[in-house]
């Protein structure tokens, strides 16, 4: 695993999420009152971008279908055997840093 600077905290103020693009992936960064969240930022169901969906429980609600991810582990709320990535996020002074996979690295 290897950490990634992704954003400085005021980019993405609290209640709000922001897509960032590591290494040839889209990620959705949310600040939950404070606490931060990575999920891969698409939808398996239909593609859309999670991070202009609802926030609500700890699960963000995908905005086309209403498909809802735990923020915690990337489970889809109504059958946690699908899932979608998640990812440690690590707050270091200003700097949002992503905990991402070595193997993201490889060319693939």
């Amino acid at each position: 695993m290897s950490q990634v600077t992704v954003a400085r905290i005021s980019e993405i103020p609290v209640n709000s999420s922001r897509v960032v693009h590591v290494r040839g992936r889209d990620i959705a960064i949310f600040n939950v009152d404070g606490q931060w969240f990575a999920i891969d930022d698409l939808c398996p169901h239909m593609g859309a971008s999670l991070s202009g969906g609802f926030v609500e429980d700890g699960c963000v609600t995908c905005p086309w279908h209403y498909w809802r991810f735990r923020l915690t582990d990337g489970a889809w709320a109504d059958n946690p055997k699908v899932r979608i990535g998640s990812y440690p996020v690590t707050i270091h002074g200003d700097s949002v840093l992503l905990t991402v996979p070595e193997s993201w690295d490889t060319p693939g």
